[in-house]
């Protein structure tokens, strides 16, 4: 390919095909292939696509790219992210495997529920509660992150979601948790910052699935951001499922 002025590359992997499409904006012309994945290393087969469209290996000088992936929902369906645990409001730790009463075959005692992404090993609870209103009837018992800290390490933990009752009314608590675990390198994922909405199980789901997949993203995004190099100039978006586009600092925050 000839290498334009300002190219706008499109990337998509997927489990078979990495595909891309190239605009040309000095000639308005579009042009499209598609290479092998890499599922080892997914970042390979995008970089082998850059070096096609450049000439260069790796080269994303004068490049505005966008890209999507199915890096983080391989993740989850495959069952090969980060080790998560998960700390709530005392007594609510199992809401995660509970999950709501119109789940299909409620009733079918001879049904196996699925596998629960955290299992219960890994499920902590702490002191503390929100009401209704966001009004704290018991502050945090912040005491207890240096016991709920040593308990993470020795199950090897290597991401945390925190959903606290009605954090999305009063964050505090989950933030004073998620800045002290954060000092202690632990990718951590708050409810009260992926999904600030009522209903329980939804909040808890959906924050245990990011701090179960945010890991795997930020590696392979770490490589591509390498690749990339400290060049301002390079405009590297990653798309989302509701086809906008975020950062890569916001997508490894934010995989789900």
């Amino acid at each position: 390919m000839t290498l334009g002025l300002s190219l706008r590359v499109g990337i998509d992997i997927g489990g078979t095909f990495t595909d891309f499409v190239v605009y040309h904006p000095d000639s308005r012309q579009i042009e499209t292939f598609k290479l092998l994945s890499t599922p080892r290393d997914p970042a390979e087969a995008v970089l082998a696509g850059l070096e096609h469209i450049t000439g260069r290996r790796p080269d994303f000088n004068g490049l505005g790219i966008v890209h999507g992936s199915t890096v983080a929902t391989n993740a989850l369906l495959e069952r090969k992210g980060a080790r998560t645990a998960l700390v709530a409001t005392r007594g609510f730790k199992d809401v995660l495997q509970i999950g709501r009463q119109n789940r299909p075959n409620l009733y079918d005692l001879t049904v196996d529920p699925p596998p629960v992404l955290v299992p219960k090993t890994l499920r902590f609870e702490i002191d503390e509660r929100v009401d209704t209103h966001g009004q704290v009837l018991q502050p945090l018992d912040s005491r207890q992150l240096d016991a709920l800290i040593a308990e993470l390490r020795t199950c090897n933990a290597q991401a945390v979601a925190v959903c606290l009752l009605f954090s999305f009314l009063h964050p505090d608590h989950e933030q004073a948790i998620g800045e002290r675990l954060r000092q202690e390198g632990f990718f951590v994922s708050l409810s009260s910052e992926i999904l600030p909405e009522y209903r329980e199980y939804e909040r808890m789901s959906t924050t245990a699935v990011n701090a179960y997949v945010s890991p795997v993203l930020d590696r392979y995004l770490s490589h591509l951001e390498q690749a990339q190099g400290s060049d301002d100039r390079v405009q590297l978006r990653v798309m989302q499922s509701n086809g906008g586009n975020i950062s890569l600092n916001e997508a490894r925050q934010n995989g789900v």
